[in-house]
């Protein structure tokens, strides 16, 4: 059972962008499958996966109807030291989960199903109920949307320093406005899920300036007498954020040609239990 579980977790959370669903997802489909044992299943875990995705499909939809946050970002997963029952390669890199927002949950399958399992037009129609043409339809329109290269769709940014990080750190704690400055890219974007119950400063910041005072700002009221531990977050470099031993926040960065492009900043507690 366990097997099975570490086996079709990836590909729950994938396209959920939540540990808490994907494992619910999971266990309904297996739960499903050992009420109906009468059945004739000669492939159980190719069986077992499109089962799995087709319920993270029909999950992911409901949940989007639910959804009222104005930012909504997935659930973190430390890779750095990955349980090695699951395959970390095959959990999608931060950056591109928050940009699978973006698709409908069946176009966020076939990508997934395309670009991080190399699976074949023929193997996704067969999973999702489809033909060949749709299945390329839809992830015609999901590059569309996208508008990224297909390209380290798992794993992103694994191989930016710690040294990097610890610098960004004490750039930040001795509030060095022109060493940040040059750490950030121009275009920078800044957002936080605090999940309508945590109070974010702002959701969403764009721009150097802006980003540059809102850092500074977060730090010096509320981070500065935090504990700040550098990891792995999704194959991206992270911080994590500790007060009183408890995480609060995490924080995940994306680089462009060594300057911070993106940070996502998680601050809901649920969304943080994984990572410990």
């Amino acid at each position: 059972m366990k097997d099975y579980q570490n086996k079709l977790f990836p590909y729950a959370y994938n396209i959920l962008g939540s540990s808490d669903d994907a494992k619910d997802a999971i266990q309904d489909v297996l739960v499903r499958y050992h009420a109906a044992q009468n059945l004739q299943i000669e492939n159980v875990i190719g069986y077992l996966i499109k089962s799995v995705i087709n319920q993270s499909i029909n999950l992911k939809k409901r949940k989007q109807k639910i959804t009222h946050e104005k930012i909504w970002l997935p659930e973190p997963l430390a890779t750095e030291k990955a349980d090695d029952t699951i395959n970390s390669k095959e959990i999608i890199s931060y950056s591109m989960l928050v940009l699978l927002e973006k698709l409908t949950p069946k176009e966020r399958a076939v990508f997934i199903l395309k670009q991080a399992f190399e699976y074949s037009h023929k193997d996704i129609a067969e999973v999702i109920d489809s033909t060949i043409e749709n299945s390329r339809k839809l992830l015609s329109r999901a590059n569309t949307k996208l508008a990224i290269s297909n390209n380290s769709i798992t794993q992103k940014n694994s191989h930016t320093p710690n040294a990097y990080m610890k610098q960004y750190i004490d750039v930040i704690k001795n509030g060095d406005v022109k060493r940040l400055e040059k750490m950030l890219s121009k275009d920078i974007l800044l957002m936080a899920d605090g999940g309508g119950k945590i109070s974010v400063v702002r959701e969403l910041t764009i721009g150097k300036s802006a980003t540059l005072k809102l850092l500074f700002y977060v730090f010096q009221t509320y981070q500065e007498l935090q504990t700040i531990k550098i990891t792995e977050i999704n194959h991206q470099p992270a911080l994590l954020f500790f007060q009183d031993n408890k995480l609060v926040n995490c924080q995940v960065f994306e680089f462009e040609e060594n300057q911070i492009r993106q940070i996502f900043s998680i601050l809901v507690p649920n969304k943080l239990k994984s990572i410990i």
